[in-house]
């Protein structure tokens, strides 16, 4: 599948990146990385030094100097330094946390 079909927005693109910031939900890791492009639900990001090892399932990315710009995010795909990712919105997490609980009830 084309990469431009799973995308479900149009993207705007920056021609030099826009300087960002990934962080760890807890605070404990933090990476400097460029936003390539970036869509209402999702953007591509190139990521300065290694992910290996990070717990990319939930993340924010800070878009300002002082934090106060930012998305909550998880991993959709990696492709050498660069991924992608999806932006989550409180009601996606409070589904996920219904499903879970679904199982664990089944």
């Amino acid at each position: 599948m084309a990469t431009s079909e799973r995308r479900k927005g149009d993207r705007v693109t920056f021609e030099r990146g826009f300087a960002a910031h990934m962080m760890g939900i807890d605070g404990t890791w933090r990476r400097d990385c460029v936003m390539e492009d970036v869509s209402e639900t999702g953007a591509k990001l190139t990521v300065d030094g290694s992910v290996e090892g990070l717990h990319l399932k939930e993340f924010f990315l800070l878009l300002s100097s002082t934090g106060l710009a930012y998305r909550r995010c998880e991993l959709a795909w990696v492709n050498g330094d660069q991924i992608g990712v999806n932006f989550l919105k409180q009601a996606d997490k409070k589904k996920k946390a219904a499903a879970k609980r679904a199982d664990a009830e089944a």
